[in-house]
């Protein structure tokens, strides 16, 4: 029997073709990410649930949105639809002008792999994977040269702390480590977008508030655009921006929500 390709040269495969997104013209507006009348619906049983409902609203490229809301709000559904994991029910997500919904799921992997860094709460790395080879992933993905895309990742490394972890296996590492290391995966390819996704969540406060800061250093020297869906409302205090999402709809986070939200 022929030997199967192991789950690393399937993604490798996936990712060949050229991406056709590059033939939407980009823009360096101050409106980096804009949703246009933004849906999103559920069926669960019999009965269709809007959990987003019509979100017309733009963020400017190099600031920090934080998204706050109770569990189920829609936080994370926002979060995947402006990274094309997911699609609208109606509606536009543009991203530094390339309109995502409009394109093939290929290729909008090929547009989340070169331009969005995505970082959830629970760390997502492969276990049989060496933190190095974990944050290379994406530009090996992209194509780029080895001898390049060690020297990144081993810079990245050293800024958040683990370069003498180079080759530790996930498992060996506290989850603050890991997240570390999530943070250096998802910056390594320079994208212009982050998505964060609770990403302090799974960690005790001290932990969680040292990730935070590490994460707002290396997206704010690079002006990133950062948004951020959490519950925590202490985030907030460093945010540009922030907002509640409430009934499917986005609005500018008041203190007393924030009170209630920490209580």
């Amino acid at each position: 029997m022929a030997a199967q390709p192991s789950i690393l040269a399937q993604i490798r495969q996936w990712f060949q073709p050229a991406a056709s997104w590059q033939q939407y013209q980009q823009t360096d507006a101050s409106a980096f990410v804009e949703l246009r009348h933004l849906s999103k619906d559920f069926v669960e049983g019999t009965t269709q649930r809007r959990v987003l409902d019509g979100l017309s609203i733009t963020f400017e490229s190099g600031s920090f949105i934080v998204l706050l809301g109770q569990s189920g709000s829609g936080k994370s559904t926002l979060l995947n639809l402006m990274s094309g994991i997911e699609r609208p029910s109606e509606g536009t997500v543009l991203i530094d002008g390339v309109p995502i919904t409009d394109l093939s799921e290929r290729a909008c992997t090929l547009f989340r792999r070169d331009q969005i860094g995505f970082i959830f709460q629970f760390f997502n790395l492969i276990p049989t994977l060496t933190v190095l080879e974990n944050v290379t992933l994406p530009q090996e993905l992209a194509g780029d040269r080895p001898s390049e895309i060690e020297a990144k990742a081993r810079t990245l490394l050293e800024r958040v702390g683990l370069a003498d972890r180079a080759d530790t296996f996930p498992d060996k590492l506290s989850g603050g480590q890991q997240q570390r290391v999530a943070i250096a995966r998802a910056l390594v390819h320079e994208p212009q977008l982050i998505l964060a996704d609770e990403p302090t969540g799974n960690l005790d406060e001290e932990t969680g508030e040292q990730v935070l800061q590490l994460l707002l250093e290396l997206t704010r020297d690079a002006h990133k655009t950062l948004i951020m869906a959490t519950h925590n409302p202490e985030i907030a205090k460093y945010a540009d921006q922030v907002l509640r999402v409430h009934e499917g709809h986005l609005e500018d986070a008041t203190p007393e929500f924030a009170e209630a939200l920490a209580a």
